[in-house]
């Protein structure tokens, strides 16, 4: 199982030990690689691992998977960011309840030609 330390967990330098091999211990960086690597490398204990579903990087026992899940930081980082999307889209369809001002003009009436400069209706009748 990967270590980790609250105050060095994002440190692409820090170590972590191979979950195949107890006596492999890989910088964070690489640790994705190497996985692939090991998992061929020892096929028998590939088998007993299962691999965790909120975190690829996260092998345990097979025994231990439902235990590793209700704990796993990662899933609760992930249902935050669910949670926090969910309450975004209800932010979003939430219902206006902006209305318009109601509307006193009629330009069926001819009222918007009082409006205009008097230069342009002079220029209209002289033609």
């Amino acid at each position: 199982m990967e270590e980790t330390k609250e105050d060095d967990i994002l440190d692409p330098e820090r170590l972590v030990q191979c979950p195949y091999d107890k006596h492999h211990r890989i910088r964070a960086r690489r640790f994705p690689y190497h996985l692939v690597k090991c998992r061929k490398s020892y096929p028998q204990v590939a088998e007993e691992l299962s691999t965790c579903p909120f975190n690829a990087r996260h092998l345990v026992p097979q025994a231990d998977l439902r235990d590793h899940i209700s704990n796993c930081n990662d899933k609760r980082f992930i249902e935050e960011e669910i949670g926090k999307r969910a309450t975004h889209l209800r932010q979003m369809n939430s219902v206006s309840t902006w209305q318009a001002p109601p509307c006193d003009e009629d330009w069926d009436t001819g009222e918007y030609l009082a409006h205009l400069p008097s230069l342009l209706i002079r220029e209209s009748q002289n033609g």
